[in-house]
Formats: structure tokens, sequence, C-alpha cells
């Protein structure tokens, strides 16, 4: 029998909790008989700020609470960004669905005042993916770490006096701050991290599926498989910088990965294509057949 009451455990940012809401939203659509209450919390990876992901122990900061939360039953769902999900997720945890992916690409956003960036821009990031592919497009751009919700990283650009900060446009857009994107990326320019604009949901492995079928979308999954498959054969999900986005065109995916080589500290792309049953397969064939020619 189905539970009555569901819920939904999210991060407390504002991002976060719109993300949970998607979700929210979605089950209700279709299941209104029940009662959805989303509970909020602070992950590790939100309070400590000063410090990269790298030094603290990767993106799995962002969802320990969460998985605790769910173990110890206090929620019965939780929703996160896919890209935020560590490669390897836990047994007892799976993703149950993955939600419609939204736009896919980075933006760019200028501090208050500025139109366009002016020689040798000072820009915020800490993703070493976003770096690599910004220094390819502006040759003399610098850099400063910046960390935090998107809230946080606005407000940082202009008491830190940056010129511009990197952020996902779906974040942008379930935010309604579409408007604040000075420049899109395409995937071309600027390669996505795997799974960027997909919402996981994770439960516990006896959870009752049946009422997150309306919201699972095949599309989206089969994306993810492939990218987050062509990561975790790359480096597991550790803080070496990759990144891959998927396209379905009929039965085929067609896969754009980014390879980084620690020795030389040199990367490359490269794209392979195959039917959507083998999307796992797909990122790892791509991945170790990048690896092998290793950036020739």
């Amino acid at each position: 029998m189905m539970k009555s009451k569901i819920r939904i455990g999210s991060r407390d940012s504002r991002l976060a909790i719109a993300q949970a809401e998607i979700i929210r939203n979605g089950i209700q659509r279709n299941h209104p008989e029940l009662q959805i209450e989303i509970v909020t919390m602070k992950t590790t990876g939100d309070r400590i700020l000063g410090k990269s992901l790298e030094a603290i122990g990767g993106k799995g900061l962002f969802v320990k609470e969460l998985d605790m939360a769910l173990r110890d039953g206090r929620i019965d769902l939780a929703v996160h960004s896919l890209k935020d999900v560590p490669m390897e997720v836990p047994e007892d945890l799976p993703i149950l669905a993955c939600g419609k992916r939204e736009d896919p690409r980075d933006v760019l956003v200028y501090r208050p005042g500025l139109t366009v960036l002016p020689e040798s821009p000072l820009v915020g990031s800490s993703s070493r993916r976003r770096m690599l592919q910004m220094k390819a497009l502006y040759k003399d751009v610098r850099f400063q770490g910046i960390r935090g919700n998107v809230q946080t990283r606005l407000k940082k650009l202009t008491e830190e006096g940056m010129d511009a900060t990197i952020l996902a446009a779906a974040g942008l857009d379930r935010l309604g701050m579409q408007n604040l994107a000075a420049r899109y990326f395409s995937v071309e320019e600027m390669l996505p991290a795997a799974g960027q604009g997909i919402l996981a949901v994770q439960g516990r492995k006896d959870m009752n599926r049946s009422l997150l079928k309306e919201i699972d979308d095949a599309d989206s999954k089969a994306c993810a498989l492939a990218e987050r498959g062509f990561v975790r054969e790359l480096n597991g999900g550790c803080t070496l910088p990759a990144a891959a986005h998927a396209v379905r065109k009929g039965g085929s995916l067609i896969l754009l990965g980014l390879y980084y080589r620690e020795e030389d500290e040199s990367w490359f792309k490269d794209r392979i294509a195959g039917a959507v049953w083998e999307a796992g397969e797909l990122g790892k064939r791509l991945a170790c057949r990048m690896r092998e020619r290793g950036g020739a």
C-alpha cells in the first residue's frame, strides 16, 4: 500500500528547493491523494565554502546528509542535480528516476554594470572543467575560486571584484533568472558536467517506484547512463576534470566527451554514436578509446 505522506529531502538553497518543488509538483499531478512535504537541510558541501571541493572531499559532500536522512527514515526521497551525485551510488540508495532534462549549457554571468568582458577578465570559478574550456575561448582570462549557491556567487562578484562567473543555464532557468545570462556557451564550446540539467530522484531500494513513473524520462535516463559511464570509466568520479554530453536521435545516442591527460595537463574531445540500449557501454567505450589514443 502506498504511503499517504511522502517527504522529499532537499538542500536548503533556493535552487535546491525549486528543484524539489518541480519533482513534488510532478508527483502531485498524478497522485493528488498524496500529502507531499519538502524537508530541507544544509549539507557539509554547503557549509564549507572557503575551500575547493577537491580539498574537502568532492561532490559527495552535497548528498551525505540526505543519504543519512533516507537511511534513517526521516525522508522518503531526495532530489539532486544529477551533476552533484557521485559516480558511485550506494546500492541501498539507487537513483529511482531522472526528470526531463532542461537546458544543459553553461552560461557566463557578468558583474552588475558590465556589458562586455574587459581585457584580462577575472572570472570566478572553482571548476577545472570550466576553467580549461574558458581558457580556450578567452586566452587572457584569469580565475579566482568561488563557491556557494547562485545568490552567494552573484553577491561575491561585486564584493570581491570579479568580472564574471560561470553558472549552469538550468539553474538560472529554474530560479527565473535567465535575464542574467550574458552569453550561452554551446556544448561544443564548453562541454557540460555529466548529467547537467537533469534532476535525479534518489530513494531506498524498497521504495514503491510507481509514483515516479510519470516523471521518469527515458531520454534523460539514457543520456545520464552514457555520460556518467564515460566519467566513471575515466576517473571514477574523482576530482580530475571530465565532461560529457549525450543527445538522443531516434534509436541512437551521440556522446561527446572531454578527456584530461594529467601527465602533461593536455585535454581533448571526441565523440561516439551507438544504440540507445547500450548507453552505459557507449560511455565506457568512448572513455577507453580516448585514453588509448592518449590525445594523439
